[in-house]
């Protein structure tokens, strides 16, 4: 699919200071020394969330009224910038340019010159909250996976809205121990080379580990020969969409 769309999704956000469990009395005369004094802090502003991204939509997509499983793809640093078509360079964009069957909707963004998808995920989920209300997506069967960085992002993403993934497949990345707990509720097959030297091997053999600690449902396959590009094989690979399509989501959206 060549042409792009844009997502520009305003989130009004509050910030609210000093939360209180309990009535206190509040102050309005100047604070005195020596003292302290109950204060309350609030303030409104709004936010603007924007970013340019891949759509595809299978080949029977509108043809009959049904729901459609979709995938959530972040590329990996080099493809980062302004220029939307790098996104087709890696991964399910560029399976779908020659496999129009594909039985996914797909989603592609593209991450800025200098950013990184880890601190990106608060436009992430409003990205796939906009996703979700304008196409027939069915949100039990709700997918992310990503490369090299992408993987990190994926972790990330997941690991902050646990319930809003079916499944995931973070390939050469890596996470925090601290995510484990979140993410022991969500699916995870991981990928990676074990001569990469881009991203150490032990970054997802500590997360998956991590993961499995806390009774979570996480698998790695490590490709023995296989460097930093761990991402070729694993899309080529129909194991992984079928993989994805045995998950669904049964429990609540977070």
């Amino acid at each position: 699919m060549n042409s792009y769309l844009i997502a520009v999704v305003f989130v009004p956000l509050a910030f609210i200071g000093c939360v209180r469990s309990e009535e206190i009395e509040v102050s309005s005369h100047l604070v005195q020394p020596h003292s302290q004094h109950a204060q309350a802090f609030e303030k409104t502003i709004t936010k603007t969330l924007s970013c340019k991204y891949l759509l595809f939509l299978p080949e029977d997509y509108g043809e009959k009224q049904q729901q459609w499983p979709l995938i959530l793809f972040l590329h990996g640093a080099g493809e980062r910038g302004g220029y939307l078509e790098k996104v087709k360079k890696h991964g399910p964009p560029k399976i779908v340019e020659n496999r129009k069957d594909f039985p996914f909707i797909l989603v592609s963004p593209q991450c800025p010159q200098g950013d990184w998808w880890t601190e990106k995920v608060e436009l992430l989920i409003n990205l796939l909250d906009d996703i979700v209300a304008r196409y027939d997506v069915d949100e039990e069967r709700i997918y992310l996976t990503g490369l090299s960085m992408g993987g990190y992002g994926t972790l990330a993403l997941a690991s902050t809205y646990p319930g809003r993934f079916a499944a995931i497949a973070p390939i050469c990345g890596g996470g925090k121990r601290f995510m484990a707990p979140r993410l022991k509720d969500v699916p995870i097959w991981a990928f990676h080379g074990a001569k990469d030297k881009v991203v150490s091997l032990k970054e997802s053999q500590e997360m998956v580990n991590a993961v499995k600690a806390q009774g979570g449902d996480a698998k790695l396959t490590v490709y023995p020969d296989a460097g930093h590009d761990s991402w070729t094989a694993t899309y080529d690979n129909q194991q992984l969409y079928d993989w994805f399509l045995s998950h669904r989501k049964m429990n609540e959206t977070e």
